[in-house]
């Protein structure tokens, strides 16, 4: 187990069925930034413990994946097993609905980051205190599918609300933005493509897969462009030389220490982009 922060923003987040070991070594190999074995969903009732076992022998040895590994529990009577697991770098929390939840788990797992997936009305409401309830709590997510079940919204323009309010709990207690919940059309990039702008536009960084094809799709919407790369490095310069308080751009605008974080942000993330 370990609790050391991540080399690089993940922007990519990909789903493997813990029952298919064969599946999860390609996920490893797909170049995702973060590897999640899912051990609910994705896994028939009568495949839950075979799943289990292979993913403790997985996790057994740190050395045999190139990236972080988080589970998706099935039930928390499976967390003792996997917390102690040296290859463990988080675990996905389905269900969550108030802290008292968080609480709970972080007792079993005491230091291992968790990252709540919040599915229904109650937990939408509780984002911030489910955030900020251990500081093991690293992460906000949104689990959509059964989100939308739950309110029994027709389309996305039902969840936005939803949406906005994860993005601003996560904000609001220091935690990076949350992810995008998956997109479940693998065949469909182009929608895919459309519907990572306008997570992006909503405040997500990056998404969650259940396909390697969807990986470059949610990397190129999700980094910066060259243009937004320059007019950060131009922010930047203007804050390192113009001492405290807003600082004026070449252009007129000004900018404040906001909008200096957000340039640094942009920074970062242009790290991974050739243009850098």
């Amino acid at each position: 187990m370990s609790g050391t922060e991540l080399p690089r923003t993940p922007l990519t987040w990909l789903y493997a069925p813990g029952d298919r070991p064969e599946v999860v070594r390609k996920a490893l190999a797909s170049g995702a930034d973060v590897v999640i074995v899912d051990l609910e969903d994705a896994v028939a009732p009568h495949r839950k413990a075979y799943a289990l076992d292979a993913t403790v022998d997985l996790l057994a040895d740190p050395d045999s994946h190139p990236v972080p590994v988080h589970v998706r529990v099935h039930t928390a009577r499976d967390i003792p097993t996997l917390a102690p697991l040296p290859g463990l770098r988080g675990l996905r929390v389905p269900k969550v609905t108030h802290a008292t939840d968080i609480h709970r788990i972080a007792d079993l797992a005491p230091g291992l980051p968790l990252y709540p997936l919040l599915e229904n009305a109650l937990a939408v409401e509780q984002a911030y205190a489910i955030a900020t309830a251990r500081p093991s709590v690293r992460g906000l997510a949104l689990g959509e599918a059964d989100l939308r079940a739950d309110l029994g919204v027709r389309n996305d323009a039902g969840l936005d609300w939803a949406r906005g309010r994860v993005v601003v709990a996560a904000r609001a207690a220091a935690l990076p933005p949350p992810a995008q919940s998956v997109h479940p059309d693998v065949g469909d990039l182009d929608a895919l493509a459309v519907d990572c702008a306008r997570g992006r536009s909503l405040g997500f960084l990056g998404r969650a897969a259940i396909h390697p094809r969807q990986l470059p799709v949610i990397e190129r919407a999700y980094l910066p462009t060259p243009e937004e790369v320059d007019a950060a490095r131009e922010v930047v310069e203007a804050a390192a030389s113009g001492g405290h308080g807003a600082q004026a751009l070449p252009d007129g605008r000004f900018v404040d220490a906001a909008v200096v974080e957000g340039a640094h942000r942009v920074l970062a993330l242009a790290s991974r982009t050739a243009w850098a």
